[in-house]
């Protein structure tokens, strides 16, 4: 009996100390964000939050114009969210449901997509936005990769596991393929998409390299490339940078608690067995 209650607390010890390890990065970002560039690195560090915070952020939109920069972020993570999600669960649903010539070899190259560097791709798709003449638009950083592998694929998986007679009854019942989609399919693999909802639309978020060649403005940056244009050669205002750090990351869990009860059994769903 000892030995179980040792081992419990040694368990609770360790979860605890992994959590405030966790927490403890996220914790000081938000304390640096109300402090002066120069109190930020200081030792021993400060540990409470300060009174910095009203001039951080008046110093942080002087320098970036905060509102419309946090507009084009939402505006271009949202869209592209909602759109490459709905693509994926027409591709996943196609690939899942229907037989049609070449249907393994083209998932089979869409799979292998997703071992081919971004970095690749790079300089290609950057001829393609000059030749379409959309550098710096919101379209050039939305439509080169609405179409997810790792999207289709999960929400391909899912599709498996609804039973094919839930189709055939409603087509029974004189519905139509895309009737069947989205008043059937769709909100049965509601947790899928929030999953994959989230995946995309932190990665659409977090996204600096893709919008940092094609945005030229600073009227059309992203949170990303605005907040590295704070990082130059010469004196860095930590202050600024870890408010504006500290923004960024609020959408993301926004977006995450909304979702949250779907997450898991959305990601458990990519796990039907072929």
């Amino acid at each position: 009996m000892a030995k179980k209650i040792t081992s419990k607390i040694i368990i609770y010890i360790l979860l605890i100390a992994g959590v405030v390890l966790s927490i403890a990065p996220f914790y000081w970002m938000i304390v640096g964000s109300t402090l002066p560039s120069g109190e930020i690195f200081r030792v021993p560090p400060k540990l409470l939050p300060g009174d910095y915070l009203a001039k951080n952020f008046q110093t942080l939109n002087e320098s970036l114009g905060i509102a419309k920069i946090f507009w084009n972020s939402l505006f271009i993570a949202l869209v592209y969210t909602l759109v490459s999600t709905l693509i994926s669960a027409m591709a996943g649903y196609a690939f899942a449901k229907f037989k049609f010539k070449g249907k393994n070899v083209f998932f089979f190259i869409i799979l292998c997509t997703l071992m081919i560097p971004s970095q690749v791709t790079l300089i290609p798709l950057f001829e393609m936005m000059v030749t379409f003449n959309w550098l710096n638009t919101y379209q050039a950083i939305i439509l080169p990769t609405l179409a997810s592998p790792f999207a289709i694929y999960l929400m391909r998986q899912n599709m498996k596991a609804i039973p094919d007679s839930i189709m055939e009854a409603s087509r029974i019942d004189g519905a139509g393929e895309l009737k069947i989609f989205f008043t059937v399919i769709l909100p049965v693999t509601r947790p899928a998409m929030a999953a994959v909802g989230i995946f995309l639309f932190m990665s659409q978020w977090n996204s600096l390299l893709w919008p940092l060649i094609t945005l030229n403005s600073k009227e059309m940056f992203t949170l990303p490339v605005a907040l590295s244009s704070l990082i130059g050669m010469a004196r860095i205002d930590y202050g600024q940078l870890m408010l504006g750090t500290t923004l960024s990351t609020i959408p993301i869990m926004i977006f995450f608690l909304l979702l949250q009860k779907h997450f898991i059994s959305g990601i458990l769903g990519g796990s039907v067995k072929e």
